[in-house]
């Protein structure tokens, strides 16, 4: 089990405080210099991950602010929910004060959830929610309106609100793709957006070989194409490869949601102005300071406001949802800081 308590620390760019040298910890690392008046647990799908690195690190950060706090990181050895049940059992039985867990299955972890808060453990989710049955709050990263909202600003920014531009999703199937260009759809019935017109939706399937081809079938289609939105880490990465290959760097911009470390070059070449996605650092920080806040008496009912430190403060919605905020931007200016994290 990895216990995280001071690890090695420098500033980086923006809201992030903790730097890849203190990501990747190893089983074991670290004794705890003395007794902590409380232990809080993050469990999370996978080890090895540095997404969820990145999101320990943060949580290391509220842990050292919250003070008398140990971080325990932990994950089962197969990203299963049997397995990950057997880890939360095991932190039962060591009497934790919190659990935030990252859920492999929403409704399997429903049982243990409810024994660890018979037992008077607080338990939240984050990142991929527990059923409401099983916990107290979830965060979300994000809302799907604020997600889709800021894909349309950001590709609206680049192309100073003028040009065609169309949608490159995963699959038709893909309930929160969907959502997500709902959403986007909602913020371009702005009449700031009239010169920005949406000229075609297409599906890559998640795949990057397809996604590829359809971002060169766009192109071919749509001569006066200037943008493209793919609210996909796999689209957004094989469509900005397109340009680039293509030789249209300057002529289409992508945008959407992706990953620093496969969106650099991109970046960096100019095929793609700017992109997001939640900051996994912060995440893991807002969900560890939340976990201290109700590890306090902080209220958990709809309408009751949670504390998130340096991020603010969030409140609690439905079914005891969450949101942290709107998804974190990045651009030539932060882009090789964060690549170097996930």
């Amino acid at each position: 089990m990895t216990r995280i308590l001071h690890p090695t620390r420098r500033q980086l760019t923006g809201a992030m405080a903790l730097g890849a040298a203190g990501l990747t910890l190893p089983l074991g690392f670290g004794r705890r210099a003395r007794a902590a008046d409380r232990r809080i647990a993050m469990i999370v799908k996978n080890l090895g991950n540095s997404y969820f690195d990145a999101c320990a690190s943060g949580g290391a950060e509220a842990a050292a602010e919250l003070g008398g706090t140990e971080l325990i990181y932990t994950a089962s050895t197969k990203p299963t929910a049997e397995d990950q049940i057997a880890v939360i059992d095991s932190l039962i039985a060591q009497r934790v004060d919190g659990i935030i867990v990252s859920a492999n299955d929403a409704n399997a972890l429903v049982p243990v959830g409810k024994k660890a808060m018979q037992r008077g453990i607080k338990v939240m989710s984050f990142d991929s929610a527990i059923a409401p049955e099983g916990r107290l709050v979830h965060l979300s990263a994000s809302s799907t309106d604020l997600i889709g909202a800021k894909q349309v600003q950001m590709i609206a920014k680049t192309l100073n609100n003028e040009g065609e531009v169309a949608i490159l999703s995963a699959a038709s199937t893909m309930t929160n793709q969907n959502a997500w260009i709902e959403a986007m759809k909602v913020e371009w019935a702005k009449p700031e957006y009239a010169n920005m017109p949406l000229v075609a939706t297409v599906y890559g399937d998640d795949q990057d070989d397809k996604s590829y081809r359809e971002m060169q079938a766009l192109v071919k289609a749509h001569p006066n194409l200037k943008g493209v939105i793919s609210p996909t880490t796999i689209g957004i990465r094989a469509g900005a490869k397109a340009i680039m290959d293509e030789g249209l760097v300057g002529q289409v911009y992508i945008t959407g949601l992706g990953l620093p470390s496969e969106m650099e070059a991109a970046v960096l070449a100019g095929a793609c102005d700017s992109f997001a996605i939640w900051n996994p650092v912060d995440y893991g920080y807002a969900a560890t300071m939340i976990m201290g806040a109700i590890l306090d008496g902080a209220g958990t009912a709809e309408g009751d406001t949670l504390p998130m430190g340096r991020i603010g403060e969030t409140v609690v919605g439905a079914e005891g949802e969450a949101v942290m905020g709107e998804p974190f931007v990045f651009d030539k200016t932060n882009i090789e800081e964060y690549a170097q994290i996930f």
